[in-house]
């Protein structure tokens, strides 16, 4: 999209090291200044015509695999935040979400698969957000992380792929 294929955004790390996450291009190139900024809503006018099918699909997030070789990210873990984003998370939870590190796919980013149609929903994406999507992503995550052994990582990686052929999905 507008000659761009690759996107490559500060995200945080493990310890708030900062890294450059792949993605491929599916907004315009001024979406962080437009509209909700880093939260995505359904039929978000920020998105190309074929991000949509990118984004629907999780194709998108494929060049991430180059973050897992660099290692910057693993296949299971809290998705990578940008700064903004982080902040939403509750003050209690963010010293335990800083010392893991980001994944390609997470328990939280399963639960929520359908966050772009929930966050429509609501009339303030944002605050529905920060007061009750991202506190419920971070207890999840950390769970994931006090819990975290061989069999839930290949669990979490097939709902993963469950989640990429359209099932389930939150209403």
């Amino acid at each position: 999209g507008e000659g761009e294929i690759i996107y490559v955004q500060k995200r945080i790390g493990r310890n708030k090291a900062v890294f450059g996450c792949f993605k491929f291009a599916t907004m315009v190139k001024k979406s962080p200044s437009i509209g909700n900024k880093t939260i995505t809503i359904k039929n978000d006018p920020r998105i190309l015509p074929f991000g949509r099918y990118l984004r629907k699909t999780k194709i998108n997030e494929l060049p991430q695999l180059f973050n897992i070789i660099f290692g910057n990210m693993s296949i299971i873990g809290p998705r990578p935040q940008t700064d903004e984003s982080f902040d939403k998370f509750p003050s209690h939870l963010k010293n335990d979400l800083k010392k893991m590190k980001p994944g390609l796919s997470g328990i939280g980013s399963i639960f929520f698969s359908n966050e772009e149609s929930i966050l429509n929903k609501h009339q303030d994406p944002l605050i529905f957000y920060k007061d009750h999507i991202a506190p419920f992503k971070a207890e999840l995550e950390i769970w994931y992380k006090e819990n975290n052994n061989l069999i839930l990582y290949f669990l979490l990686i097939l709902f993963t792929i469950f989640v990429m052929a359209g099932y389930p999905r939150v209403k």
